[in-house]
């Protein structure tokens, strides 16, 4: 397992895994594939990632899954549309 940060790369062991992660470090296995990524970044790699899916599934004119039901009319009025039911 390596620890990578810039141009820095540790080979560590599970025991040292937590430690680099919190000091910044993204973790890859011994096939270079990303398995923990480092803290302290402006924005958390795992937020990015599902921003990055949703814009691909946009992109392919699918409609993402919405985690909630309410709908605004606008964003300028901010009012509640009102879903119809039959």
């Amino acid at each position: 397992m390596k620890a990578t940060k810039g141009n820095k790369v540790y080979t560590i062991d599970e025991s040292q895994k937590k430690h680099y992660q919190e000091s910044g470090y993204d973790i890859l296995d011994d096939d270079g594939t990303v398995i923990a990524y480092g803290k302290g970044k402006t924005v958390p790699f795992e937020e990015y990632q599902k921003v990055l899916r949703e814009l691909e599934t946009l992109k392919a004119g699918e409609k993402p899954a919405e985690k909630t039901t309410e709908k605004t009319t606008g964003a300028k009025t901010g009012k509640k549309a009102e879903e119809k039911t039959e």
